[in-house]
């Protein structure tokens, strides 16, 4: 095997996968390799089925698939160095093996442990430490002082430890003078964050990403947020200042959470949910949907109420 495919695109030296016996035909049928199936297919009816096509029996098919993927998959050639175009201050301490793209910035007493890739326009600001085995996709920006553990990978264009949105106003004037923003930002391993997100650093204290904590694209998390560890947020969700999000929470797209918000851990809160400020949301494995957020059979109990309703007018 040679790679990983779909079953409408596999050739013959792909893996493929399978959840349940309808797509196990089709998978037989296609020009793939070998089939990661579940435990399913154990019947003589199944295997008779095979053929000479391999049957990698798993638990969770999908997880052993994504397994295998990272064996067979290319990875990129990246040879470590640093070019002439990067820029990487004298007190910088690089490690064993990074390696560096075009136009690369590192700042000064910046530490970028070993094998570490920071893509081309990536901007490494002074003090940054950046554990090892990290990918720092192109035009990156991490400002100083942030620390990124082991593992992390960074997509293209997220800004990392930027100023919160912090200001105070003047009654006399009605202006808004800027509320010190010179906390830090903490990212755990094996954390992945995704294109053109946002995370700053906290005003005075920290905002910290648990380790394995998966953030899609496009995603804002201010100042002093709490994020736990295998928490789930996917794209377009906005976080606003000192939210706790405990493990193991899922948080759909377009998701906003007010201020001192508090979710609970293992709440799943659906698409375009919101919770108003200083709420708690808890329950493991409760999923909670709308605005305000509420538990799902509450949310369409209430619906089902209101069409009801409009029934009758």
């Amino acid at each position: 095997m040679s790679g990983i495919a779909s079953i409408a695109l596999a050739t013959s030296g792909d893996l493929v996968f399978v959840e349940d016996e309808k797509s196990l035909f089709a998978a037989l049928a296609s020009p793939a390799a070998a089939v990661i199936v579940g435990e399913f297919p154990k019947e003589e009816s199944s295997r008779g089925k095979a053929g000479s096509k391999p049957l990698l029996i798993a638990k969770n098919p999908r997880l052993a698939f994504a397994r295998a993927a990272r064996l067979l998959y290319a990875t990129p050639d990246r040879q470590p160095g640093t070019p002439s175009s990067a820029v990487v201050h004298a007190s910088a301490r690089l490690g064993k093996d990074v390696m560096l793209a075009e136009r690369a910035v590192v700042g000064e007493k910046a530490e970028i442990g070993h094998g570490t890739w920071i893509g081309s326009g990536a901007v490494i600001g002074a003090g940054v430490s950046i554990g090892s085995d990290c990918e720092i996709y192109p035009n990156v920006t991490i400002y100083p002082g942030a620390r990124l553990g082991d593992r992390v990978i960074i997509h293209a264009g997220a800004v990392l430890g930027a100023d919160g949105f912090g200001y105070v106003r003047d009654a006399a004037t009605g202006r808004h003078e800027k509320f010190p923003q010179v906390g830090r930002l903490e990212i755990g391993d094996d954390v992945e964050i995704g294109a053109n997100s946002t995370i700053d650093r906290g005003a005075l204290e920290v905002t910290r990403i648990g380790r394995g904590a998966k953030i899609d694209n496009l995603v804002h998390i201010g100042h002093n947020c709490q994020i736990g560890e295998d928490v789930v947020i996917a794209a377009q969700t906005g976080l606003s200042g000192s939210i706790v999000i405990e493990k193991n929470v899922v948080l759909g797209g377009q998701v906003g959470i007010g201020e001192h918000a508090r979710i609970e851990e293992g709440v799943m809160l659906g698409g375009q949910g919101g919770v108003l400020p200083n709420k708690v949301l808890r329950g493991k494995g409760v999923a909670f949907w709308g605005t305000p957020a509420r538990p799902l059979r509450e949310y369409l109990k209430q619906l089902a109420a209101l069409a009801r309703l409009a029934r009758k007018d």
